[in-house]
Parts: structure tokens; C-alpha cells; sequence
């Protein structure tokens, strides 16, 4: 297998690659992604010391590139996208841009070279709120935000290319992940950053809101099944173990982190700040998933990685740790040889 994962610098994708790379019959993954403030090529880290591995600065929506990378693999895995909410209510236009034209450009090179595979990653988020109850895979898209709108349109399109020119895709939607690496604009690398600082967290409202917890690792191993076993046009939701509030979240990472609740300010409610997310996932338990990571051990561990690497988040520098070497990068013009 001969595998392009776009996006492969960010919190997921990099977790995503750094799993393929184990597995004997990948011979190859080409990484794409644009180094935006949430990429980072540290979070591949040792992975560049890898033969299999070659990376590619370039955006997603640069139509020549895609279909240039595209010819040359046989799967493409799509994390790459504008991913955070309250940025959105900003800068609708650039989610529009790399969520839906990007993924169009995907889709577009994946069907015209004849790519076996192409797994698009999305969000719970598309479902909009429920107030009780689990969506499955068919439920209405409700979106509420311009972020979860673009990914429900990026879906819309990705899943046309099935109906249209039975291109090989399936789609995932996770719910919120979780794990080292993750950039701090996230509630709980957020979080966790702030209270080793000793500074003060926020909670909206309440902090009645309820998300499904997922370890970054389980949703890889949710997206390895679907790329291996996924039947193409379908939707797999992908969900962990856990729901909780914010306020009971942020209770477990104040216990972590060794501070107390006079470390927490409350403050007015965002925008459109959906209630509660569910998702219902026996989809794709009949493929074989099952989370396997314990919560509270995984926010442990998340909060460890985050003591025990702060130059990667303070000051929120893109800079790779010392101990990385510097990324083989493929060149498009030479093909996917690797560059010294």
C-alpha cells in the first residue's frame, strides 16, 4: 500500500502515521500538509528517521499538487482541515476554502487516478446537538457552527464522488480526541497547559456541556479499520468511552494537575455552544472496533506528555524539538524520493 495522508503533521494524522508506518504492508506514506499554526513536523518526531516516510509542505487546495501526490499512491487518508470552532466565527471563508474546496480537490485527483481507498475524516460535530439520544449514521446534519458546517459540506461532497463516479470513499466522524501532541487551542491541552502554569481556566456556563471522550490511539485504530474494511459511500462514526461534562472534566484535570477550584473562573456561554454530542458507533463495532483506553489513564498520561515537553506548547511555538531530525521532505517535481 502506497498511502498519502493529508494533514499528517497535525495531532491526529501525525498519530495516524506513525501507526501505518508499523504495519509490513505499507510500503510507503507520503505526508501533506501546509504547516499551519496547529502542524507541526515534531509531532511525527522519530518517525522521519523512517525509509517509508516522505513529507511534503503544500496546501490542499493547490489543485496541481493534489493531483501530482494522488497519481502516486494507491490510498489517501484526509485529515488535513480548519478544525476549531470559535475560529471560524472569524474566519468562515478560509473553513469553506480548505474544508469543502480541498476535500473536493481530493476526491476529484482520487477518482481521476483510479485510488483504491479514500477515507475522509470528519466530526460528531455534524450532527448538531442532541439533547438525548445517539445519532447513527444516517441521522439529519444538523450543524450549528460555520466550522461544522464546512466539514457536513465536506462530506456532502466526498460521499457525491462515491454516488457519482463510485470512487472508493468512506467517511468517518469522530467524537472529541484527546492525547500528547494535541495543540492548545483544545480544552484539554488548554487546560492542562494553563494549570502548570498556575494561571487561571474558564468554564462557560456551568459547564453543563457534554462530549463523548476519544483517545487519539482508538480513533486511529477506528480509521485503520475503515481504510482496511470500510464498504465505499459509507459513514463510520468512530466514539469513545466516555461522556462527561466540562465542569466534571475540568474536575479530573484539576486533580491531575494538582490545583483546586479556586483555579477555575466562570465565564458567559459562547456562541451556538451546543449542549451535548452522542453518537452512536455499532457501525463500525461490526468491523471489529472497541475503544481499549482507559479515560483517566489516558488524561494522565496526556497531561504527563505536556510536563514533560514544554517547549513544544510555551510559548506555542511551530519550532520541532532539538532531538528531531529534519524531515526527509519529497519533492513533487523528483516524484517520492526522499531529500538529505
Amino acid at each position: 500500500m502506497k498511502l498519502l495522508v493529508t494533514g499528517g503533521a497535525g495531532f491526529i494524522g501525525s498519530h495516524f502515521v506513525k501507526r501505518m508506518l508499523d504495519a509490513e504492508d505499507v510500503e510507503q506514506i507520503t505526508v501533506l500538509d501546509d504547516l499551519t499554526y496547529a502542524g507541526n513536523v515534531g509531532n511525527l518526531g522519530k518517525a522521519f528517521l523512517n525509509p517509508k516516510l516522505a513529507f511534503v509542505k503544500g496546501d490542499i487546495c493547490n489543485d496541481g499538487l493534489i493531483d501530482l501526490l494522488v497519481s502516486g499512491h494507491s490510498a489517501l487518508v484526509h485529515f488535513a482541515a480548519e478544525s476549531h470552532v470559535d475560529r471560524s466565527f472569524t474566519t468562515a471563508g478560509t473553513f469553506v476554502k480548505t474544508n469543502v474546496h480541498g476535500t473536493q480537490a481530493l476526491a476529484d485527483a482520487a477518482m481521476r487516478h483510479g485510488v483504491e481507498k479514500f477515507v475522509h475524516i470528519s466530526t460528531d460535530e455534524v450532527y448538531g446537538p442532541l439533547l438525548e439520544g445517539e445519532a447513527t449514521e444516517d441521522y439529519p446534519l444538523r450543524p450549528t457552527v460555520p466550522y461544522a458546517a464546512s466539514k457536513a459540506s465536506s462530506d456532502l461532497v466526498a460521499l457525491s464522488y462515491w454516488h457519482t463516479y463510485r470512487a472508493p470513499v468512506c467517511v468517518t466522524r469522530s467524537s472529541n480526541n484527546y492525547g500528547p501532541c494535541q495543540h492548545p487551542e483544545k480544552i484539554i491541552p488548554l487546560f492542562v497547559m494553563r494549570l502548570l502554569r498556575g494561571e487561571q481556566v474558564t468554564l462557560h456556563d456551568s459547564g453543563q456541556h457534554v462530549r463523548n471522550w476519544l483517545h487519539v490511539e482508538d480513533n486511529c485504530a477506528g480509521i485503520e479499520l475503515v481504510l482496511r474494511q470500510g464498504v465505499p459511500g459509507e459513514i463510520y462514526n468512530i466514539g469513545g468511552g466516555t461522556d462527561m461534562t466540562s465542569k466534571d472534566l475540568t474536575g479530573e484535570l484539576l486533580r491531575i494537575c494538582g490545583a483546586g477550584w479556586d483555579s477555575v473562573t466562570y465565564i458567559p456561554d459562547r456562541l451556538s455552544n451546543d449542549l451535548r454530542y452522542a453518537m452512536n458507533w455499532e457501525k463500525i463495532a461490526q468491523l471489529g472496533y472497541q475503544p481499549t483506553r482507559d479515560f483517566q489513564a489516558g488524561l494522565v498520561e496526556t497531561a504527563d506528555w505536556y510536563r514533560a515537553n514544554p517547549d513544544r506548547w510555551a510559548p506555542l511555538s511551530r519550532t520541532p524539538l532539538a532531538a528531531v531530525p529534519a524531515p526527509r521532505t519529497a519533492s513533487p517535481e523528483l516524484g517520492h524520493q526522499h531529500a538529505h
